[in-house]
């Protein structure tokens, strides 16, 4: 067959398949178009999930009359400007469109209508008009109503309707509505400074006001869109290294999902989805969560245009970095500095979920409500000071495994800890050992003093303000696990040498990956090198794992470093062996603990990082307020 040249109704039909995919694609399009114009409010309505129709009002700057005919024409756009000679620099781009193909590709395939009003350089309101495209043929300006002083309606109605093939593809009306509010979800948390109302079928969805630009007003935006629990629980991320600076918010340990639904990146307030930036925050966690949990998170990388590639995808959902080692090695490095700094921290929702239970169960076996009660007295603050139910007599103390010999070791008239400091003058209470003129009270510490142990496996904690249960097992783990760890790092991983070094076949590509990071892989106990055009030979493995398979690593971390560029799996196996051997090395649940022995516990925790979540991001301990007990009890 002949070569044709495709005509532009077929040419804008075949862009309008890349850059409109479903409705939400379209209004990701314009609204990014509002947000580059100046806006400050934008208000979106979608009837039918968005196919029957849609309407993107805006107050930014609007588009002049002459300028119309040019909007609605394939690859015209203001927001590349050519230089002396004519060329256009697409390595610095700064507005979040700039392909010019949203507009023309709506209007190949739907009814497209744009009302305008500029504004105007000297103040006066300029007159506002309206062009229509319809399947790809545009109608003359005309005149048109418009209800401020300048901005934008955009209003597209029937999409697809001219390509009804397309229609098949599409979902239920309620999938396409909740995609829709996603999109608008994300370019909210992007922009905290724009107002953006979202209505679905004539019903407010989504009310954002306009937040104060920085820290707080971005944690407000994001806590209206993702809830209080997550601004309770949030980590504050600002880090710049090498001119490119990360901030936003991520979530504790404790407070993971079961999907990665809720993870939100941005680059220079550009929604994307870029696997380098999804395999960097999980390495950042890799220690703190299960393979199936994953961390929350809101995170915003601020890059010089010349640095990034936008240009990749129509969509530009996707991006790609002159230097992914700087990125990877910023995100990875401030959220574990984030999650450093949290401590013992564990997550609120735990306390509340507990709380929870508590109501539910006595209503449930009493089918009475916690309501207003007599109360006699207020309680003491010194609660359960006189429950004296040990498990086992002081006198019987002995070293808990893991816990340091000063703090395991306690006299049995044991009257609380002598050597740490006050909370306010020193946070590291674990590690001072000199004396004070007056001893720090028990209830003062971040976890209190133990009071008892339950079902042999929870330690019961007083503290000046409320109560702390501790699972022991839980707890125990992630200190002998963060103790491995610094043993690890303190030195080279012991190796061990294969009788027979062993050969991997891999794709040319993959043995080059992997050969190329023989380096960074022998820093974690892995030995390997080129053996061919396809193959890798591997001398030495990681003492730790033993005899592991050796075909099945090297591909996994073939796999790992041809999607998140960085060799995964070899860490997390590391990281998966030392919680193994940390959970047998651990106090087990059912051991009787004396109380020395839990105030040790509870002392080495305060002092151990990360020890709010054990090896798999589950808590271990719940912090229970006792205003909370209170109200649990009709106090008040």
């Amino acid at each position: 067959m002949p070569i044709r040249r495709l005509s532009p109704e077929t040419v804008n039909r075949i862009a309008a398949g890349e850059v409109v995919e479903r409705p939400a694609s379209a209004i990701k399009e314009l609204v990014e178009n509002a947000l580059d114009a100046g806006s400050r409010n934008i208000e979106i309505q979608a009837d039918g999930g968005g196919l029957s129709r849609i309407l993107i009002a805006d107050d930014g700057k609007g588009i002049p009359k002459d300028e119309l005919p040019l909007a609605v024409e394939r690859h015209a756009t203001s927001k590349l400007e050519p230089d002396d000679a004519g060329d256009v620099d697409l390595l610095r781009i700064h507005t979040l469109g700039f392909r010019g193909e949203a507009l023309p590709s709506i209007g190949s395939v739907a009814r497209l209508s744009i009302t305008t009003r500029a504004r105007s350089d000297s103040g006066d309101a300029t007159e506002a008009w309206v062009i229509q495209v319809e399947g790809g043929a545009t109608r003359p300006l005309a005149p048109a109503p418009f209800p401020g002083p300048h901005g934008a309606r955009v209003e597209v109605r029937d999409l697809f309707y001219a390509t009804p093939a397309r229609l098949k593809f599409m979902k239920s009306e309620r999938a396409e509505a909740m995609a829709i509010s996603e999109e608008i979800k994300r370019q909210a948390m992007a922009h905290e400074a724009v107002a953006f109302t979202l209505s679905l079928d004539g019903k407010v969805a989504l009310r954002l006001p306009a937040e104060h630009p920085g820290d707080e007003g971005r944690l407000k935006r994001l806590s209206a869109l993702l809830g209080r629990d997550f601004e309770a629980n949030a980590l504050l991320i600002d880090q710049e290294r090498d001119g490119v600076r990360l901030s936003g918010y991520a979530g504790l340990p404790t407070y993971s999902r079961g999907n990665a639904a809720h993870q939100y990146l941005f680059v220079n307030g550009r929604p994307v989805k870029d696997r380098l930036l999804q395999g960097a925050l999980r390495g950042a966690y890799a220690d703190f969560l299960a393979r199936d949990r994953h961390p929350a998170a809101a995170l915003f990388l601020d890059i010089d245009p010349l640095y990034v590639d936008v240009n990749v995808h129509p969509a530009k959902a996707e991006v790609r970095f002159r230097d992914p080692a700087l990125v990877r090695g910023l995100i990875v490095g401030a959220l574990r500095h984030a999650l450093h700094a949290a401590g013992h921290r564990a997550s609120t929702t735990i306390a509340a979920d507990a709380l929870s239970s508590f109501q539910a169960g006595f209503q449930a076996h009493t089918g009475v409500s916690t309501g207003p009660a007599y109360s006699p007295s207020s309680p003491s603050a010194q609660g359960f000071s006189g429950w004296t139910g040990w498990s086992q007599p002081a006198a019987a103390a002995q070293v808990l495994p893991g816990l340091n010999e000063r703090s395991a070791r306690v006299e049995p008239n044991w009257d609380g800890p002598a050597w740490p400091q006050h909370p306010a003058r020193d946070s590291n209470l674990a590690t001072r050992h000199s004396p004070l003129d007056t001893p720090l009270d028990p209830l003062d510490y971040p976890l209190g003093a133990a009071r008892g142990q339950l079902h042999a496996n929870y330690i019961v904690a007083q503290t000046r303000d409320g109560l702390v249960i501790v699972d022991q097992h839980a707890a125990h783990e992630r200190l002998v696990y963060e103790r491995m760890k610094a043993q690890m790092a303190e030195g080279a991983v012991t190796r061990q040498a294969l009788l027979t070094p062993e050969v991997v076949e891999l794709d040319p590509a993959e043995a080059e990956r992997v050969a190329s990071r023989a380096e960074e892989l022998a820093e974690m106990g892995l030995i390997v090198e080129a053996f061919g055009a396809g193959a890798v030979l591997v001398r030495e493995t990681p003492a730790l794992l033993g005899d592991t398979d050796v075909q099945g690593l090297i591909r996994d971390i073939a796999d790992d470093l041809a999607e998140h560029g960085a060799a995964l799996t070899l860490k997390e196996r590391m990281a998966e062996v030392c919680g193994t051997m940390a959970c047998h090395g651990s106090v087990r649940s059912g051991r009787i603990l004396t109380a020395p022995e839990m105030n040790a516990l509870l002392r080495q925790m305060e002092a151990t990082p990360h020890s709010g979540q054990c090896n798999h991001g589950r808590p271990t301990y719940v912090e229970l307020k006792l205003h909370d007990l209170e109200k649990l009890f009709g106090r008040r």
